[in-house]
């Protein structure tokens, strides 16, 4: 029918404006002014609702694991808790306990830890308690930005005292020592694994240096630079022992951490052969010092002791050292400096001998007025440097550390 309309049409003048208005109603004219006829077909309708039907596929919940398992049982204190995320990223975890301390007294706290930089992973900062049970709370996001929540709840072994170590560091924080002093960390319950112990004790220093440990037994390891602490060095020292396996069965108690800062130099050099010691601040000389040392039978012990302690009227008795002599004397100032017993110390009862021979049983005499100097002016630290006698200092008579080169005493570490 359309085709018959269009031949009448081409035959009459004038119409022109009715055949516009047919195409225009028509399906789609089979040519344009001044183009050429269309080849192409209209879309179908059935395409467009195919399309629009054909969603992505929804991603995946992220997945949440920890290295510890849901209910687990008797894990050990020294577990490092993990926890990482699979398709998708960690948005926040929580680590809580709660347990019972060594008085019986309920303890809770929440152990702080840090997220990798592209939110995959997150690891505690901290051991394990033990006897205590703990709640790990995580919660991601996938790469839609749907959230995800999990819970995982464990509880740790059992540990009586007699597993456990103390340590207890020297020097106290915020003091202030002498060039001499070592770092010293003592142990309540021998450490079987010394390497896994002393990996876990950090110096720092400024300014920096190098130093080393040494142990001199189970139950205690010492620090000492290659040289003396330069003077005004601020020293920092952390022991990181918290849930530390340190092997047989043992396990560090507690962390600990202690800072000091080095005063002056000050070293007080004894010789025993003229029996004159002469002190030194800052490698200038600034008083001299007429003494008497051990006696025959008592030498007095050569090498670098350090001032360990510092007495007010102490009492010196022969039972102390097992003389045989009865003796019961008390001296105003007193400077220990070995565990042996041997002080710098005033002893008038001695005078005659000051400056003149070595007549005391073991200790350095001098006058009041010269230890009280010395009771004043120096520091748990100071090196006092003895020479003159045959007699020298063993090794572990408390602060010994410096009779021997750094090299050896650098073999005295676990590592």
């Amino acid at each position: 029918m359309p085709f018959r309309t269009r031949a009448l049409l081409t035959g009459l003048a004038g119409t022109v404006a009715f055949a516009t208005v047919l195409a225009g109603c028509g399906a789609t004219p089979s040519s344009q002014p001044g183009g050429s006829a269309s080849s192409q077909p209209p879309a179908a309708a059935g395409n467009q609702a195919s399309k629009s039907t054909n969603r992505a596929p929804s991603a995946p919940p992220v997945e949440l694991s920890a290295n510890v398992a849901d209910n687990a049982t008797n894990v050990a204190v020294s577990t490092k808790v993990e926890v990482k995320a699979s398709a998708g990223t960690l948005s926040k975890v929580t680590l809580t306990y709660t347990g019972v301390d060594n008085k019986g007294q309920t303890v809770t706290g929440t152990v702080d830890g840090s997220l990798a930089k592209d939110r995959g992973s997150w690891a505690a900062g901290e051991l394990l308690e033990p006897s205590a049970t703990y709640q790990l709370a995580m919660s991601g996001r996938n790469t839609a930005d749907k959230p995800t929540t999990s819970t995982t709840t464990f509880k740790t072994q059992k540990l009586t005292l007699a597993e456990q170590t103390f340590p207890t560091l020297y020097p106290l924080p915020d003091s202030k020592v002498g060039i001499g002093m070592p770092v010293v960390v003592n142990f309540d319950v021998p450490v079987q694994d010394k390497a896994a112990a002393e990996k876990r004790l950090h110096v720092t220093s400024q300014p920096e240096q190098t130093g080393s440990w040494h142990w001199y037994s189970s139950t205690q390891v010492r620090y000492r630079p290659e040289n003396y602490w330069k003077p005004g060095t601020k020293v920092s020292v952390n022991a990181d022992l918290n849930g530390a396996d340190l092997g047989g069965g043992i396990y560090g108690q507690t962390s600990g951490s202690t800072n000091f800062t080095v005063g002056r130099s000050l070293v007080t050099k004894v010789n025993l052969a003229t029996d004159v010691a002469t002190v030194y601040r800052d490698g200038k000389k600034v008083r001299t010092i007429y003494v008497s040392g051990g006696k025959k039978g008592w030498s007095t012990r050569s090498g670098i002791k350090l001032i360990m302690a510092k007495e007010y009227n102490k009492t010196m008795t022969n039972e102390m050292i097992g003389a045989a002599e009865d003796y019961s004397l008390v001296a105003k100032y007193a400077l220990r400096i070995t565990n042996s017993g041997e002080f710098l110390h005033s002893a008038p009862w001695n005078a005659a001998n000051f400056g003149v021979r070595n007549a005391s049983h073991g200790c350095v005499g001098m006058s009041i007025a010269d230890s009280g100097w010395l009771y004043e002016n120096t520091l748990i630290g100071d090196p006092v440097v003895t020479t003159g006698t045959s007699r020298g200092v063993e090794p572990g008579n408390r602060y010994s550390d410096w009779n021997e080169s750094y090299a050896s005493y650098a073999k005295g570490s676990a590592l």
